[in-house]
């Protein structure tokens, strides 16, 4: 199948398009690169030994995207090219509404225009807010309490008004939770600027690029007094994307948790760091972050009873593994 990765360059979009290629698969990789790395796209070709086709578009240019479907004959499109930082979308909320939700507006109307009549869109647990019950079922309510979450959130209500509008077009939802992990080969990893995730910036630490790190709040109602969320390796959560592709058929329309069902506590996770990396990592306690939920996980049971996905790396030491073995030969990331 021919598909169009936006985001291809970034993080997820690049290991997405890395699995697909190795799936036989035509990949055409649509990225402005404002946040992805060209460096991830030849790093992609050399992992994969095939030619990758990259796009530098705007999905704001509808015209352009609508052309590049056309010219690459897309049969699907998989939709990572988004904006992800809280913080950062309230602080610039227009910024998030513009790329996040406008964007992918444009990008449907291309598709309208093209012909294309099948997505796989990058969605969030964000969009659940601060949810009353854990495991996160999708039957959960939607309340965001960030910009990020809403940009997210509208885009899900557009999917649907737009499904009903167009009976044969075909969408899966993936509402991911803590994406964590690099290729397991070595090939593709995470850089961000600037780094949040709490993985990344432990083994930062580990390799002298950072003092420390602060842990945020010890005395939440958890086993340890530290947060709990669900990590799900980047290779599990893009091999989703591939079967929930594989699996569309004309007019479904899915909602699904990616998470592994269960949780680590922050000092978990920089305990398996320690244990990973062979070096104290050092830390500090500070204040709690305001809006932060003690507990996070998902109850991903939807998709492995209806698509029979099933997470791989379960265990934090080897997800934590995963991602040290490209640190260790990256220490300056794709630059």
């Amino acid at each position: 199948m021919n598909v169009l990765v936006t985001g291809g360059a970034g993080y997820i979009g690049s290991h997405a398009a890395k699995a697909l290629a190795e799936a036989g698969h035509r990949v055409v990789v649509l990225d402005n690169y404002s946040r992805g790395h060209r460096a991830a796209v030849e790093a992609l070709r050399a992992a994969t030994g095939v030619d990758v086709v990259a796009e530098e578009l705007e999905l704001a240019d509808t015209a352009g995207v609508r052309a590049a479907l056309q010219r690459h004959e897309i049969a699907c499109v998989m939709h990572f090219a988004a904006l992800a930082y809280v913080g950062e979308s309230v602080e610039q909320p227009l910024l998030y509404y513009d790329n996040n939700t406008a964007g992918t507006v444009s990008l449907l109307k291309a598709m309208d225009a093209a012909g294309v009549e099948r997505l796989i869109f990058s969605s969030t647990c964000a969009t659940y807010g601060e949810p009353g019950r854990v495991p996160i079922t999708e039957d959960e309510p939607q309340q965001p309490i960030n910009p990020y979450g809403w940009s997210k959130l509208f885009i899900e209500r557009v999917l649907c008004d737009y499904a009903a509008s167009r009976p044969g077009f075909a969408f899966a939802a993936l509402r991911y939770f803590n994406v964590a992990g690099c290729a397991a080969d070595g090939s593709l990893g995470e850089d961000h600027d600037p780094e949040t995730h709490l993985i990344p910036v432990l083994l930062e630490a580990a390799m002298g690029k950072r003092a420390g790190i602060t842990i945020h709040g010890e005395d939440y109602d958890t086993p340890d007094g530290t947060c709990v969320r669900d990590y799900i390796h980047v290779e599990d959560l893009v091999e989703a994307h591939r079967l929930a592709m594989e699996k569309l058929a004309a007019g479904d329309q899915w909602f699904y948790n990616l998470g592994i069902g269960r949780g680590y506590s922050v000092r978990e996770v920089l305990e398996a760091a320690e244990r990973v990396t062979g070096r104290r990592i050092a830390h500090a306690v500070g204040p709690r972050r305001p809006g932060d939920p003690p507990v996070l996980y998902a109850d991903a049971g939807r998709i492995q009873r209806e698509l029979g996905w099933q997470a791989r790396w379960v265990e934090i030491d080897g997800v934590i593994e995963t991602a040290w073995r490209w640190f260790e030969g990256h220490a300056n990331g794709y630059g």
